[in-house]
This record gives C-alpha cells, structure tokens and sequence, in this order.
C-alpha cells in the first residue's frame, strides 16, 4: 500500500502531502476531504485540485531557474 502511495504522490502532483504539511494535518485526512467533498459537489473540488496542482508546479520551475544576472 505505501509503495501505491508514495507512487501516486510522485506522479500525481503531492498537493494532499504539500498542504498536510504547511497546515500540520495528516495528508490522509486531506485526500479524504477531496472525495468526499467531490461526491457531493459533483467534481468542483478537483477544479480547486487542479489548480493548487499548477500554482505548485510553476513555483517548482521558478525555484529552479537560475537569474540571468547570477552568470
């Protein structure tokens, strides 16, 4: 089970692990929160996913770029 976990963290964004730790909340409990509240508001928490998912990948990229002036 961990090696499916750790899997899908890898590949699928990490935005449940990322906001576990910044608000000090089990990333279970996050993931949880994403179904459930898909199920009952018809997928509009995978708009708020998706997006988070995004924000998070274009900081990634900022961080690794070096300045053009650091040459």
């Amino acid at each position: 089970m961990k090696k499916l976990q750790g899997f899908f963290e890898n590949y699928a964004f990490g935005v449940c692990t990322r906001l576990g730790e910044k608000l000090g909340i089990a990333s279970n409990s996050i993931r949880l929160f994403f179904i459930y509240t898909s199920f009952l508001t018809f997928g509009s928490p995978v708009l708020l996913y998706l997006a988070l998912a995004f924000i998070m990948n274009i900081r990634k990229n900022m961080r690794k770029r070096n300045p053009v002036w650091y040459y």
